[in-house]
């Protein structure tokens, strides 16, 4: 078993380089507190994140911010970020209902912050769907007096980034069912920002 400093307090261990072999690993490794300059092998994120699974000591993030560490000292920024992202899902799994419910949209949405783009790839599909959906069946106007030409693309994009006004969300009244897709979509831009920023907030904090 590779000991660590939970055993003993105050002292972590610090070899240059750590030599392994998957094959020797033991059922429980004691890596809370182990620091090290470099993996031999590095091995791939899942395979490292099983050898850090091992530990029975469960949620620390010590034991993810060094391999993190480790990865971006070869280079491998993706791979560093993939080990931050799977600490914040263990973490998830000790947090209260209402917080994992909120890790887990911001999980879907943005990766924790280490997978943006994912954000971009929700927008560009809800835009999508609404641009399809509003165009075959336009809403009519609030009022009889001129209103900007119904654009369906700027429509949609109006109800996801309702912050900003194209002069669309104003001028038309959606009805049934279009009514409720309106209001899914404005509630889904809103989470969308606040999942970014608050990824964004969290990796310029932790790292």
């Amino acid at each position: 078993m590779l000991g660590c400093g939970r055993n003993y307090p105050g002292l972590a261990p610090r070899p240059g380089i750590i030599r392994d072999d998957p094959e020797t690993w033991p059922e429980e490794l004691l890596l809370y507190g182990l620091s090290y300059d470099m993996l031999d092998p590095p091995l791939p994120p899942p395979r490292r994140l099983a050898w850090l699974a091992r530990d029975p000591g469960g949620h620390p993030s010590q034991p993810y911010e060094r391999l993190a560490a480790n990865y971006r000292s070869l280079g491998s920024d993706a791979d560093a970020r993939a080990v931050l992202l799977a600490r914040q899902r263990t973490r998830r799994s000790i947090l209260p209902w209402h917080a994992q419910a909120w890790g887990y949209v911001q999980d879907i949405t943005v990766g924790y912050g280490y997978r943006p783009t994912r954000a971009a790839l929700w927008l560009a599909a809800l835009l999508a769907v609404g641009t399809i959906v509003f165009a075959t069946d336009p809403p009519r106007p609030y009022t009889d007096t001129p209103v900007p030409p119904f654009n369906h693309l700027i429509y949609t994009l109006n109800l996801l980034l309702s912050v900003i006004n194209f002069g669309q969300v104003q001028a038309y009244d959606p009805r049934g069912l279009e009514q409720w897709l309106a209001y899914t979509f404005i509630a889904a831009g809103w989470t969308l920002a606040t999942a970014v920023a608050a990824g964004i907030i969290r990796v310029l904090q932790r790292n």
